[in-house]
Order: C-alpha cells, then structure tokens, then sequence
C-alpha cells in the first residue's frame, strides 16, 4: 500500500488542539519524505508541514509555524501532525501526502512533487 490514509479530524473550539495521522506501508515510510497540505472552501491546497524519511529535516508554512509540529513514528510507519492554538482560518481538508526520496533529506514544500495522496481528512475551527 502507497496510498497514504488519514485520521484524526474533528470539530475543536478555538484555541484548542488536534492531532492528525497518516499511516502508510513500512516500504512506503522508508523511502518517502511525506508532507501535510490542506484546502479551505473555495481555496488552493496549501503547504501545511513536510518531513523528511531519513535525516528528519522539517518545513513549515509560515501561518503555522510555533503552532504545529510534523513528527514520525518509525514503528508504526505513522506520520503526526500536532496542532495547536487553533485559530478558525485553519479549518479546512487536511492531506497526507508521500514524496520518493533516494536521498533521505527532502522535505519538499511544492505539491507537485509529491506522488500518493490521501483521501483528506476535515479540520473544523468554531471560534
């Protein structure tokens, strides 16, 4: 299996937190950088956060950097985003998505190099 799955979305009040995961197969995890995007209503699907497989070098978007955090567990062939001090702005379909890297160090920020996408999961912010 390539194809990344998500979970964990829900309905949070603001300034609360939700923490997203995205499991994958052991051959997936090993050789694949994987990133977080979301699409807001009537919006383009941003960069949200992106890991590397081998090195864990990480990108931010900048609206969520010191609120969120992309980590892996190497276990469990999970990736997690941990998000905090949500603000509404940030409601919106969360995606997974998996970027092949022979070299272990990218965490790529630009949607079109990644390769298997989820099916997305909902972020809902009330304020």
């Amino acid at each position: 299996q390539v194809q990344p799955v998500e979970s964990g979305g829900g309905l949070v009040q603001a300034g609360g937190s939700l923490t997203l995961s995205c499991a994958t197969s052991r051959r997936t995890f090993s050789s694949y950088a994987m990133g977080w995007f979301r699409q807001a209503p009537g919006k383009e699907r941003d960069f949200v956060a992106a890991i590397s497989w081998s090195s864990g070098d990480t990108n931010y978007a900048d609206s969520v950097k010191g609120r969120f955090t992309i980590f892996r567990d190497d276990a469990e062939n999970t990736v997690y985003l941990q998000m905090n001090s949500l603000k509404p702005e940030d409601t919106a379909v969360y995606y997974c998505a998996t970027h092949l890297d022979p070299s272990g160090r990218l965490a790529t920020t630009n949607a079109d190099e990644y390769d298997y996408w989820g099916q997305g999961t909902q972020v809902t912010v009330s304020s």
